[in-house]
């Protein structure tokens, strides 16, 4: 089984490297939008075709070298085809940020412990930290398709890196664990041992209530500095959830070891799922980010000889793990507790709902052991 995930590497260019790859992003940037026009006008994403009608402009007007016009088509070509996967209708795609996607070995490469970066005005070399992702560079790892990025004043190279763990067996599976993510509790768990482990939320909840309040206040100065401020405090809020994500994700895969199951819910489609939510609860149901901590789960889970899967969530929080009844009104939200209208069994609902999923991962075994 391929393991891949996006190693964020700062490299530390001089000051007058730093201008070369801000011209060359700049110039990246303005030629993904002349080709997403395009796109657009034409209404293809058939590379050889975009190939005839760009590629002579994309040299002259951008100076773009050839390989660099190639990435642009593939850029956009990719933007669209992901636009179109996630449902949206059909628009024109604007490229904001300053970018550039670099192919290993073409863009980029690594040489003698440095960074060779392809750039309008030719190759440089450029230096980069490494700490505490140093197992990526030891060769067990292939790169992919990097992006240069511009972020907090300092430049960075998002790497995918790439490397072959062993598949996990679900003949050998020690345990299943079912994982129920909220908001008053981060993680709510259920293991084979009818154990559970709460990760309390209030703490965050409350954080985010404040920065919530702060970005409130900003957005009614709608002065330079106040939005200067913030997009700081959008970045910092993201660094900081961040965190608390890596930190739960790494303590539940510690706890549980390997050959384990982790069984999670789809929650992608979380905010059209907030429609009927309470206008004052509806930043915490719809910015919590489930998903970053589910891909912190499954990556971290794959590194350590184990699984984590997504399941349809549906009735999750409204089905008696003991008899089976299904009603809505088994659960109290206000109050967070569950209790069965037919066998009265009653629990805290993080916890049925970490109950039913850690059923449901014990019936995918059954079924994928079956057609194996």
């Amino acid at each position: 089984m391929k393991l891949t995930l996006t190693a964020k590497i700062k490299i530390i260019p001089t000051s007058e490297q730093e201008n070369t790859l801000r011209q060359t992003a700049h110039a990246y940037r303005d030629a993904c939008n002349n080709v997403s026009e395009v796109v657009f006008n034409e209404n293809t994403l058939v590379q050889a075709k975009l190939h005839k009608l760009t590629y002579k402009e994309l040299r002259s007007t951008f100076g773009l070298k050839s390989q660099m016009a190639q990435s642009v088509l593939k850029t956009v070509i990719a933007k669209y085809k992901t636009t179109k996967s996630n449902g949206y209708e059909r628009s024109k795609v604007q490229f904001k940020k300053p970018q550039f996607d670099l192919v290993f070995n073409r863009d980029y490469s690594l040489t003698k412990g440095l960074f060779s970066v392809n750039t309008l005005a030719g190759r440089i070399k450029i230096p980069f930290h490494t700490k505490g992702l140093e197992s990526y560079f030891d060769g067990t790892w292939t790169f992919g398709t990097a992006k240069l990025v511009n972020k907090y004043g300092n430049w960075f190279l998002h790497i995918p890196v790439s490397k072959e763990v062993e598949e996990t067996n679900l003949h050998t599976t020690n345990q299943v664990v079912g994982i129920d993510m909220g908001v008053n509790f981060t993680a709510t768990t259920f293991d084979s041992k009818g154990k559970s482990c709460f990760f309390n939320g209030k703490q965050i909840k409350h954080k985010r209530a404040k920065y919530k309040q702060m970005r409130k206040e900003l957005q009614e100065k709608q002065t330079p500095s106040a939005r200067k401020r913030l997009k700081e405090i959008g970045q910092r809020e993201n660094r900081w959830m961040q965190d608390v994500n890596h930190c739960i994700s790494k303590a539940l895969v510690d706890t549980y070891g390997k050959d384990t199951l982790f069984v999670m819910e789809n929650l992608t489609g979380v905010r059209n799922a907030t429609e009927k939510v309470r206008v004052k609860d509806r930043y915490q149901t719809v910015s919590w980010s489930f998903y970053d901590l589910r891909q912190k789960i499954e990556y971290k889970a794959l590194k350590n000889e184990s699984l984590g899967i997504a399941v349809d969530p549906k009735y999750t929080s409204q089905t008696c793990p003991k008899c089976g009844h299904t009603e809505k009104a088994n659960r109290n939200k206000k109050t967070h507790t569950f209790c069965c209208q037919t066998c009265r069994y009653t629990s805290n609902d993080d916890r049925i709902g970490a109950m039913n999923l850690q059923r449901k991962g014990i019936e995918y075994i059954v079924e994928e052991t079956a057609r194996t």
